[in-house]
């Protein structure tokens, strides 16, 4: 029986719900203040999604959206994002942006019962520390891995597999929580089981390859909806069922933590 060691977590539409009323509003406020009139709705920001990383989606807006761009655009990329990275840092500081129902819950459950904590996220580092200095502890993390740590962003598994080198763990020791198809494509491609809480971006995604897919991670009062797979009679996610899911896809004597 395979024993649960560490849970390792994405941040954006996973801990909380950053993508459109965060990391948009952000880019939008980035784009007004250096004079251009660039402006990525809802709809627009769902379709940059499916690309990984703040740079990269401002790339390909310019190639998808621009016919002719002026070369200069392409170079003012960096200081975009980092105008990025400082509205979306003062959109958090105000506490426009919670946790995700259930995730504070799970992770002091985690930390108090010694499972050890990591994030795997494609967000910059100052965005992903600032989120968990709000509503966690930067040091109950003891992997840290955002932004360009890697070379290859998700659906790349690097991200994955530098985590679970600096953790020293084998994928078979974690589990893995996610929101996006290419998070889990990263995931699955490192081996990791991982668990899907989907958000209003990506509940149309295949997520055929995870092992569970949750509307959220519930709580005792409010129960979870399960959109793919089997939790017995849970109602909430616990450390009994993130130990179940990695033996025998859930059919396994339920763990009992002291």
């Amino acid at each position: 029986m395979t024993q649960l060691k560490a849970l390792i977590f994405d941040v954006d539409g996973t801990l909380a719900e950053t993508e459109r009323d965060g990391h948009r509003v952000a880019f939008n406020r980035a784009f007004s203040e250096a004079g251009l009139d660039w402006n990525w709705s809802i709809d627009i920001y769902g379709e940059l999604l499916e690309i990984s990383g703040g740079k990269e989606r401002i790339n390909y807006y310019l190639q998808q959206y621009f016919s002719d761009v002026n070369e200069d655009l392409y170079k003012l990329i960096p200081q975009l994002h980092q105008a990025k990275t400082h509205h979306y840092l003062e959109l958090l500081s105000s506490g426009e942006i919670e946790l995700r129902l259930g995730v504070k819950r799970l992770i002091e459950e985690s930390y108090n019962k010694g499972i050890r904590l990591a994030i795997a996220t494609t967000s910059a580092l100052p965005n992903a520390l600032a989120l968990l200095e709000k509503h966690l502890n930067p040091d109950w993390f003891e992997v840290i891995a955002a932004g360009d740590i890697v070379t290859n962003k998700k659906p790349s598994p690097e991200i994955y597999n530098y985590v679970l080198d600096k953790l020293n763990l084998e994928s078979d020791d974690c589990l893995v929580f996610e929101d996006s198809y290419q998070g889990l494509q990263a995931a699955s491609q490192a081996n990791l089981t991982t668990v899907i809480t989907v958000n209003n971006y990506t509940k149309h995604q295949d997520f055929s390859q995870a092992t569970l897919v949750l509307e959220h991670l519930g709580e005792a009062d409010q129960p979870f909806t399960v959109i793919q797979g089997d939790v017995a009679e849970k109602q909430y996610f616990d450390l009994e069922l993130a130990h179940d899911l990695l033996n025998l896809g859930g059919h396994c004597p339920p763990y009992k933590w002291d």
